[in-house]
């Protein structure tokens, strides 16, 4: 008997589910790793997927899960109440404050995407394009593979056509994408750029050789391609995860806010985590 494969999901089976979408909240680092992983435990366990849009506060540099803690400026980010958190993707490390990014994350249980990495990230990446469209950016995925200009930064590594998103004639990089895989449960989370401050990114990393020119030469945003509001930006990638997942309008329950603290706690906010990449809950 000839083997069928099952079909790859799309999102018109992708809505089939129950999913919820969490309206943009701004949270401490720690908190926001802990609550990807804790909605990834909702979904696993029968409970509504999650799409949701989020932000950082106070201003966080994310480290990717392999990144050497020798790249991270530890005294820059003390003395500018910078938070270091490392998350459970790979890549490289993102400055995020309430200004410069936009982030999200989409919770789902392993076993409704492809087991192909690549096709599941044609999948989740549905909605992250529809939102650049419905911004008026012409975003796609990169083409080529190309170099790194420093390697611990996410935005400046090299481009990967399976998850980095550029825009604009000269193919800048707007949005970088990862995902982690739980046994039951895949988070996608990711980064859309707004408002470029390179200034401010690069110095959260111990001396990188990039000027900011030369970020800005590889690195584009919302703000320069379509010249629209912060808040108009995070309306439209609200809305195009609500479209595609046929979402909810929903919120935490009490019992995942108190587990997401407590893993928030124990976790990510352990500098065994942060500096050694050793779970302590482990």
């Amino acid at each position: 008997m000839a083997f069928t494969a099952p079909p790859i999901p799309t999102s018109m089976t992708i809505a089939a589910r129950d999913w919820r979408l969490i309206r943009e909240e701004a949270r401490p680092g720690p908190l926001n790793m802990a609550l990807d992983e804790t909605a990834a435990r909702t979904a696993a366990d029968g409970g509504p997927r999650t799409v949701r849009v989020y932000s950082w506060s106070p201003s966080t540099l994310s480290l990717g899960y392999n990144q050497a803690p020798e790249t991270v400026a530890w005294d820059h980010c003390r003395d500018h109440d910078v938070s270091v958190v490392r998350r459970q993707t790979g890549g490289g490390g993102i400055y995020h404050d309430a200004v410069g990014d936009i982030s999200y994350s989409i919770s789902v249980p392993r076993d409704e995407l492809p087991g192909d990495l690549m096709d599941a990230y044609h999948v989740l990446l549905e909605p992250i394009l529809g939102a650049f469209d419905r911004m008026g950016i012409d975003a796609r995925l990169v083409d080529d593979e190309q170099p790194a200009l420093h390697e611990p930064a996410c935005y400046l590594r090299p481009l990967h056509p399976a998850h980095d998103l550029v825009a604009g004639p000269d193919g800048r990089k707007i949005s970088g994408n990862a995902q982690y895989r739980m046994r039951d449960a895949v988070v996608q989370h990711g980064s859309l750029s707004y408002a470029l401050q390179p200034d401010r990114h690069l110095a959260t990393f111990t001396d990188p050789p990039v000027t900011d020119d030369e970020f800005r030469g590889r690195v584009t945003s919302i703000h320069q391609e379509a010249g629209i509001e912060r808040d108009a930006a995070v309306d439209a990638l609200e809305n195009a995860l609500k479209e595609w997942a046929d979402a909810t309008t929903g919120a935490w329950t009490a019992d995942e806010l108190d587990a997401a603290r407590e893993l928030a706690t124990a976790k990510y906010e352990a500098d065994a985590w942060n500096r050694d990449r050793t779970d302590p809950t482990d």
